[in-house]
């Protein structure tokens, strides 16, 4: 018997864990990126088709390599993304992921922030070599340096487990 108590994910997740809307890699995608780490597990890749012209998504997409929270919150941001402007998608944050699914339980709130990272990651890398809007700030927001922590911490813990100073419990 397992000592695991299940987390109290809504209907909406268990939906989107079982049954994911946009999954898979997007090949004329004109923006992407990844946030998180395939060594603890939760990974998002955002793939974008954006139009040139009028800064509208006209389709979104995702791979995760993650938990049902993960796979969820991915899969509702495309959802959320599809035929917004850019900068009316900007604004979306990790609680409206989460209030779209019906709730994330706490211990899962960084698959909500992880999946925003993502995208924000994306449309910057976008707009790398184009003339920024105003809109997009200078400094990373808080979705972004979460996704930034979050992986500079798992790098930190897997140089300990590859040097033997921290046992894999992972």
């Amino acid at each position: 018997m397992s000592d695991r108590i299940p987390l109290p994910y809504t209907p909406k997740v268990l939906e989107l864990f079982k049954n994911p809307k946009n999954l898979g890699k997007m090949e004329d995608a004109n923006a992407s990126a990844v946030a998180g780490s395939l060594a603890c597990g939760d990974m998002i890749a955002i793939y974008l088709k954006i139009d040139e012209d009028t800064q509208t998504i006209l389709n979104a997409t995702f791979e995760s390599y993650g938990c049902a929270a993960n796979i969820a919150a991915s899969s509702i941001l495309t959802e959320m993304l599809k035929n917004k402007k850019l900068e009316d998608a900007w604004k979306i944050s990790w609680k409206d992921i989460s209030n779209e699914l019906g709730g994330l339980p706490a211990v899962k709130y960084h698959c909500g922030v992880m999946a925003v990272g993502a995208f924000r990651r994306a449309v910057r890398e976008y707009f790398k070599n184009k003339k920024k809007p105003e809109w997009i700030p200078e400094e990373l927001t808080a979705e972004e340096r979460h996704v930034v922590e979050e992986e500079k911490l798992v790098e930190i813990l897997s140089k300990r487990i590859s040097s033997g100073s921290l046992p894999p419990t992972c």
